[in-house]
């Protein structure tokens, strides 16, 4: 008998699941600690442990499938490499459109004349001479990202910068076009920047498991969910990890409908690093029509219309300042004080014990600076980067000793950015092992890091709880409360009629919260949320039962609740789509835009078929490269016309060809 093994990568835990070959029942489950930097270890522990758990050979294994929630937690936190951006026939303001500068970070951008007109026609010939001089300047860059002017309707420009690119630098290079047909060259650019940011990562992703699967005689295809739920082959991920994002999200939600039979729910999965919530409605999650939003970004992927927050169990908790005081968690991840102290228990309880002996704790007390890269050290490093790296050579220390200025502290940032060093602290992690709800790690750590962060004064001077406990309950009640207001966020977002506030707005709205309340009174209010909450994650069971009381909502929190997103991961098909546009070239003129470039027709029957040839063989072709033997095609055209003088005038026309099916098993 053959079965299907699914595995999820998330910020905290790499989850496994053994399902039969049909996909009708879980025959074992597994969880192990995601290991950075070195991934392949947590990989290949949750393989193991689920693969020995099903009590089956190795090579029984017929299909892999992995979705991760790296990609998302890296663009929540402002991870990844230090690329460069070929932005060609733009001019400088453009980059601020879109959040593009927020997006670089700093990383050099090369503009260049060039680009092509609506039509298609070129504006500016391409100066490559000038490109290879301006790239051969550039050190320690991980890899490119290509974006041109109008490179929807040809895209000669970007394909030239691409392979002189690759020629000179042999670095990975992202060209917009591949990634979206959508018009708004600043977004796909933006598009563009994310992918090869994440290049590296997902490599190193598929790269470990990959390596495991041989050392362990698994000789399955390995499948990739994309945000959209689709399956993709692990090559086509390794050049597009941008279609990643989201793939843990929307393998949850897959996982969340087989688990539960649920056709109509708001499905809620909070990771180690972000909460994401979607309607599932008719049994499907909505694919968002704007593109995926994650964080502060809007690309122009394609994925599930899901809302992620920067908020989970391994959420920094930030004091806020003022009189009032409180708390808010995230958006950045943390690890654990206690599984900081599992694994260098002499350096954590050391510093904490001698914070302790103090009367008032500053707000580095507790913190520790942790390496992540292996080998050689990062490149491109500033000097006062490459100093605090040259501190941490040695192992993870306090932070008080890792800053030496003020001025290094937008340094750490950026290291922390790049995914070289990470910062342990308090996080909801730590509050539940003190409250006795978790007992993964050391509770020990725990209980000093918060009665240290107890301690801390607020602007009236007073401490910022009574002891240890005490904050450890606050920040769990915060964690439910930020939980509240994203699901809110998504009801209101979903809800039809649709409302004229903005949802953040609504969901922290007084009436709204008076009226989750049951407020009485003169003025009566009372709010249900006309469907279910499904709770997913591994701590969901910790803190849903709370978030459910107060939304007056049903609380599903299934069996295997904590592997639903590898559960997800094994059951979707692969779904490759191919998109093109005709346009109006003159009077009589009708321009169809192939991959190659474009091409004119008298005829616009005669266009829109040479188009939809070309995307039926461009799906066809990719659903096969991602396994699956007879893809299954279906073409929508959507025309655009416009009534002139009582006659209709064509302006421009969509093809779309999907091309899809499951992927291949292998049998002996």
């Amino acid at each position: 008998m053959s079965y299907l093994l699914g595995i999820d990568t998330g910020g905290t835990y790499t989850d496994a699941v053994v399902l039969d070959e049909d996909a009708t029942r879980v025959i074992a489950s597994a969880k192990a600690l995601t290991t950075r930097p070195d991934l392949a270890r947590g990989i290949g522990a949750a393989i193991d442990a689920a693969v020995g758990q099903a009590g089956i050979a190795p090579a029984d294994v017929a299909l892999v499938s992995l979705s991760t929630t790296l990609a998302t937690n890296a663009l929540v936190e402002g991870q990844g490499g230090r690329i460069a951006l070929v932005f060609i026939g733009f001019d400088e303001a453009e980059l601020s459109r879109a959040g593009l500068s927020e997006a670089l970070k700093g990383d050099p951008a090369i503009l260049l004349p060039g680009g092509h007109s609506h039509a298609g026609n070129e504006l500016v010939p391409l100066d490559l001479a000038r490109l290879e001089t301006e790239i051969q300047t550039l050190g320690g860059i991980s890899g490119f990202a290509v974006a041109a002017s109008f490179a929807t309707r040809n895209p000669a420009h970007e394909n030239a910068a691409r392979d002189l690119i690759r020629r000179v630098t042999g670095r990975p290079v992202t060209c917009s076009h591949e990634l979206s047909a959508g018009l708004n060259g600043p977004r796909r650019a933006l598009t563009a920047v994310l992918n090869a940011r994440l290049i590296g990562m997902i490599d190193r992703l598929i790269a470990a498991c990959e390596g495991h699967m041989a050392a362990r005689g698994i000789h399955a295809p390995l499948m990739v969910v994309r945000g959209d739920g689709a399956l993709v082959s692990a090559r086509l991920a390794r050049e597009r990890p941008i279609e990643t994002i989201l793939s843990g999200p929307a393998a949850s939600i897959a996982g969340a409908s087989w688990l539960t039979g649920e056709t109509e729910a708001l499905v809620s999965d909070i990771g180690g690093t972000t909460t994401d919530v979607c309607l599932l409605r008719d049994g499907r999650p909505a694919i968002d029509p704007m593109g995926a939003r994650v964080g502060a970004y809007r690309t122009m992927v394609e994925a599930v219309a899901m809302r992620t927050t920067g908020l989970g169990g391994d959420s920094e908790v930030h004091v806020l300042d003022g009189l009032a005081g409180g708390l808010r968690l995230g958006p950045r991840r943390l690890m654990p004080v206690s599984l900081a102290a599992r694994d260098w228990p002499g350096l954590v309880h050391d510093a904490l014990d001698q914070a302790l002996s103090l009367d008032t704790p500053s707000e580095r007390d507790g913190c520790f600076v942790l390496p992540m890269w292996t080998g050689s050290v990062p490149e491109g490093l500033g000097a006062r980067e490459a100093a605090i790296v040259e501190r941490l050579s040695g192992g993870p220390l306090r932070l008080a000793d890792t800053l030496r200025t003020r001025l290094e502290e937008a340094a750490l940032t950026r290291l922390v950015g790049r995914g070289a060093v990470m910062i342990a602290g308090v996080t909801p992690s730590d509050a539940s092992h003190v409250l006795g709800r978790l007992d993964s790690w050391d509770g020990a750590a725990a209980e000093k890091a918060l009665r240290l962060m107890a301690r801390r004064r607020n602007a009236r001077g007073e401490r910022i709880a009574a002891d240890g406990p005490k904050l450890a309950q606050a920040i769990v009640d915060q964690l439910t409360q930020q939980t509240v207001d994203c699901i809110l966020e998504a009801a209101f977002a979903d809800d039809d009629p649709s409302w004229s506030e903005p949802p953040e707005v609504l969901a922290r709205h007084a009436l709204t919260a008076a009226a989750f309340a049951g407020r009485g009174g003169i003025l009566r209010l009372k709010a249900t949320l006309g469907v279910p909450v499904i709770g997913l994650g591994a701590s969901a069971p910790s803190y849903y039962g709370a978030v459910g009381e107060r939304l007056n909502a049903g609380m599903i929190l299934p069996a295997h609740a904590g592997v639903a997103n590898a559960i997800g991961a094994v059951v979707g098909q692969v779904r490759m789509t191919a998109t093109g546009l005709v346009t109006a070239g003159g009077a009589g003129v009708f321009v169809a835009h192939l991959p190659e470039g474009p091409a004119r027709f008298s005829d616009r029957d005669a266009a829109l078929a040479a188009l939809e040839t070309a995307l039926r063989h461009d799906a066809h072709a990719r659903a096969r490269a991602s396994g699956v033997e007879e893809p299954r095609l279906t073409a929508e055209r959507r025309l655009s016309e416009a009534e002139v003088e009582g006659q209709p005038m064509f302006i421009e026309a969509e093809v779309r060809v999907t091309a899809h099916g499951r992927p291949r098993i292998a049998r002996d």
